[in-house]
């Protein structure tokens, strides 16, 4: 026995001492106008000796620029990088004399672009086999500039607006549904920080500038570990950096709005490309308010569009010659609309903080961190005498990521994350109760998510872990997303897993359209039990929200440049909270022996939400096609009845295309339809003046003339709205100086065969408001 085990010893010991090391080959690419990463390139290894297609290693830059080889052996090796509109990069480098070799490259701009297919198209089709990328849609600022835009100024709303499985309740108010989720369940992250209210009151535009968007990450639903804290969707914005190379900026006016951009370095470093200091500051406010009675005579009853919103956004950033990078950013965005006779809508929102990747210079591990705090606050009332709503919330958040990079694209992330808000939430009912809310709320969570890439399969399962000090709740939230490789380009992919959120909107279901949606955190102030639809009696002690998601489907690239995405999905909603609309009495020992149900300020209700969405995309040289149609069903029990939600549109299609002419493509025509079903609502039956009873029981209310009117409600959400649809042009011609200067002039027309899409109605009053009319825009851009 102990020959046996000597042996084995001595066997693994010279196993040990002659097996070859492997390396870690990693790497950034920058562009050599401005020093900003260069996202998407694609990056070849090849062994100089023996060059077959097995030991050709290929990546993708990530959004820094980022790129890396692991279980790289010792010997010389070609590094070869390609990207659209520069020339390539060729390097002979030598592996084995350190543990992690970083390179640094700059693109240099070529003289002739090359085609899509030749390169674009290399680093798309590895990114498809090696991820799973299910419900996403992922753009940059380029697929940005090619949809139509409102105003003559492109916005991130409509990338957001066309993508499969979300519902828009119109051109104002901003409110977007994602696969049966509200807007309440929908993260919007702008380079880590939450952002509470992304949309301004008109519809077309968002708090984003689109001249700084890197990337956009749309998630309809099945998202990995590594987001969480909503139910439904995620929206991950990322910013570009200053420019590190030189000053410049952009400026732009339109009818619509007036805005500035001015970037440029602090400091320089010649010796490291794309490291140094640099600043970027981005300002807009709308002009509808000065411009509109005189342009748009016929809107708002002649009134013009009462409009108005601000945005600021500033960023300074450090980059070091090892890749390492902080950023420190602020914002304020400021929004108002004033309804004649209807209703008035403001809100304010401000807030800032830092991020930081770390890449240490021996290790393979890349860390990245964020600590930010932000203020929210709105207001709304209605015209006719309710009492105003307000809502207001404060929060912040800190957050560590960890990515490990493995063989074959496989890669190990990991992180954890701190957060607090507190929220002070005042609104009435529809008896005119008022239900107010004042509490501060901490969340921790860590979550653990693996990608292995492993012959034609692509597996992703994860974990998170989310707390809710609070409430005294843990919710463990599983997840698990598969794709396989049928052949090149046919591929089958499902997802799903479980999530849950500790965030509540005060939006009522009665509305006929929603324009108040307040914050507040899970309430604890429901009812003891709730009946589920198959008779079930559950204890409910919060009102954190969760739900299930079910995803399968498959992509199938037709040609190079068209493909075809098709998923069908099912949510199911366990536990939603819902203000409670039934509520006569208040919470309090008198009324001890009345019904939960008609006492407390929140009910716990459950549904489900399914569908369909077909994606059709074709890209090649000037043409550009997006066709969407989506298919959607949800459902909602509230302990007494089933209901359909506002959002429960049936049909929805987009259509986008774009198309450059010239031979410089320095024309371009871009359009967009979209049709949408009719949303339900509940109708008002009917009036009837209430008695105040203000003498008590000798009040005689024979005789008596109370001069309010309450408001008889039909069966709710019984009624559907109809359909709605509209078509948009835009028209964009840029000239190009010497200088480089770039003068855009652009136009467009929003509403051409001005449908009368009906938005809001005062129940009281009977008013509507109609979404946007027939609206012709020019505009002027200056890049400098």
């Amino acid at each position: 026995m102990n020959k046996v085990l000597f042996t084995f010893l001595i066997t693994v010991l010279a196993s040990s001492l002659f097996a070859q090391k492997e390396y870690t080959v990693r790497g950034f690419i920058y562009n050599s106008d401005n020093g900003e990463a260069a996202s998407y390139a694609k990056v070849l290894l090849k062994p100089v000796i023996g060059q077959s297609s097995d030991n050709i290693k290929g990546s993708t830059t990530d959004l820094d620029g980022f790129f890396q080889f692991n279980a790289v052996k010792a010997g010389d090796f070609i590094v070869e990088v390609r990207s659209i509109e520069y020339m390539n990069i060729i390097d002979t480098i030598e592996v084995g004399q350190k543990e992690v070799l970083t390179l640094r490259y700059e693109l240099v701009k070529s003289d002739e672009v090359k085609e899509i297919e030749e390169v674009s198209i290399l680093g798309e089709d590895q990114s498809k086999r090696n991820k799973i990328d299910m419900s996403v849609n992922k753009l940059d600022q380029e697929s940005l500039e090619r949809l139509p835009s409102f105003g003559a100024e492109n916005d991130i709303l409509a990338a957001f607006s066309v993508t499969p499985g979300v519902v828009s309740t119109g051109d104002q108010g901003g409110q977007l549904y994602v696969r049966g989720g509200t807007p309440i369940q929908n993260k919007i992250l702008l380079d880590g920080m939450t952002i509470y209210n992304p949309f301004h009151s008109i519809g077309f535009f968002s708090v984003f500038e689109t001249e700084l968007i890197k990337s956009a990450d749309i998630y309809t639903g099945g998202f990995a570990s590594n987001y969480g804290g909503r139910i439904s969707s995620i929206m991950d914005i990322t910013y570009r950096d200053g420019d590190l190379k030189k000053h410049g900026g952009l400026v732009s006016v339109s009818p619509f709005m007036g805005k500035a951009v001015l970037e440029g370095p602090v400091f320089k470093n010649k010796n490291a490309p794309g490291s140094g200091g640099s600043y970027i500051f981005s300002a807009k406010h709308s002009l509808l308010n000065y411009t509109s009675k005189d342009l748009y005579p016929y809107a708002n009853d002649g009134d013009g569009l009462p409009f108005t919103f601000t945005d600021i956004y500033g960023k300074f950033t450090i980059k070091s010659p090892e890749g390492s990078k902080f950023s420190a950013f602020g914002f304020s965005n400021n929004d108002a609309v004033n309804y004649t006779n209807v209703a008035d809508l403001n809100w304010q929102s401000y807030g800032g903080g830092i991020n930081f990747t770390l890449v240490p210079t021996s290790n393979p591990v890349i860390i990245k961190g964020h600590l930010n705090a932000s203020n929210y606050e709105i207001f709304f009332q209605e015209k006719a005498g309710q009492a105003p709503r307000t809502s207001k919330i404060n929060g912040f958040d800190l957050g560590f990521d960890f990515i490990y990079f493995l063989k074959n694209q496989s890669e190990i992330t990991y992180g954890i994350n701190i957060g607090g808000f507190s929220t002070n939430f005042k609104t009435f009912n529809e008896v005119n109760r008022e239900i107010k809310i004042e509490n501060f709320n901490t969340e921790l969570s860590g979550y653990f998510n693996y990608r292995l890439v492993t012959g034609r399969w692509v597996v992703n399962p994860g974990i998170r872990l989310q707390a809710y000090p609070s409430v005294s709740t843990v919710v463990p939230e599983p997840r698990l997303g598969l794709k396989f490789n049928a052949t090149e380009n046919f591929r089958l992919k499902m997802s799903g897993g479980y999530y849950s959120q500790n965030f509540t909107s005060s939006s009522s279901d009665r509305d006929v359209v929603t324009l108040f949606y307040g914050f507040l955190s899970a309430p604890t102030n429901v009812q003891s039990n709730f009946t589920q639809a198959n008779g079930k009696e559950t204890q409910p002690e919060n009102g954190i929200q969760t739900a299930w998601h079910g995803i399968f489907g498959f992509e199938y690239d037709i040609s190079r440049p068209f493909t075809v995405n098709v998923e069908g999905y099912y949510k199911y909603f366990p536990k939603l909270s819902n203000i409670n609309n039934n509520k006569l009495y208040d919470d309090i020992q008198e009324n001890a022996n009345i019904a939960d149900v008609y006492k407390k300020d929140f009910l716990i209700e459950s549904g489900v939400s399914y569908g369909i969405d077909v994606l059709l995309e074709y890209k090649k040289n000037r043409l550009f096609l997006w066709g969407v149609y989506s298919y959607g069903k949800s459902d909602r029990w509230d302990g007494f009845n089933t209901y359909a939600p506002v959002f429960d549109r049936r049909h929805n299609v987009n259509l986008v295309a774009t198309y450059s002419f010239l031979k410089d493509k320095s024309l371009e025509i871009s359009a967009r339809w979209n049709f949408g079903s009719g949303l339900p609502f509940t109708p008002t039956s009917g009036y009837y003046q209430g008695e105040n009873f203000g003498d008590g029981v000798t009040t005689d209310y024979t005789t008596s003339n109370p001069a309010d009117l309450s408001v008889l409600l039909g069966d709710l959400n019984s009624a559907r709205l109809p359909t709605y649809h509209r078509f948009d042009i835009t028209i964009k011609k840029k000239f190009e100086f010497k200088n480089k200067n770039v003068l855009e002039l652009k136009g467009g027309v929003t509403n051409i065969y001005n449908r009368d899409n009906i938005f809001y109605v005062n129940r009281v009053t009977n008013d509507k408001i109609y979404q946007l009319p027939f609206l012709p825009s020019i505009g002027l851009s200056f890049d400098f």
